[in-house]
């Protein structure tokens, strides 16, 4: 009886983490963007605007499933952008939205693959420096090996 209970409970922890994991990506795409002028650039830019369900995500733990999108090879990295899709599908190549990426800042270099990964950091939104993107995953660690 014992056995069977740990077995559900193993399964059922399994299945939270997963379905949190895809809410992530769903939460996040949740965004509507406002014109504002900036001095620097010259021209008005779309400035994110959080909704109420992303902002209290913010500095919150989250585990999220995606892609690395390497900055520099395909080696291990300790920051990199990871995109709810594929190489070939994110962001910067596919045609995805800006609400699909996100940088990370890693605890500890994460090895380059092409698979899915799952990881695990604190969030961090960024609407005010164009240079970066919307979402940051602060001290990540790889939680999938």
């Amino acid at each position: 009886m014992n056995r069977l209970y740990i077995l559900i409970t193993i399964i059922t922890l399994s299945a939270s983490v997963q379905a949190q994991s895809d809410n992530v990506w769903k939460s996040l795409s949740k965004i509507t963007y406002r014109k504002e002028y900036d001095e620097l650039m010259g021209f008005k830019i779309d400035k994110p605007v959080f909704s109420d369900a992303i902002k209290s995500m913010e500095g919150k733990t989250i585990t999220v499933k995606g892609y690395i999108i390497p900055v520099e090879g395909y080696k291990s990295h300790k920051e990199f952008i990871f995109s709810a899709f594929p190489y070939s599908m994110c962001f910067f190549c596919g045609g995805a939205g800006p609400e699909t990426v996100m940088e990370v800042s890693a605890k500890e270099a994460v090895k380059y693959t092409t698979e899915q990964i799952t990881l695990t950091g604190t969030l961090r939104l960024n609407s005010d420096d164009i240079n970066r993107l919307m979402f940051k995953i602060d001290h990540a660690v790889r939680v999938d090996k």
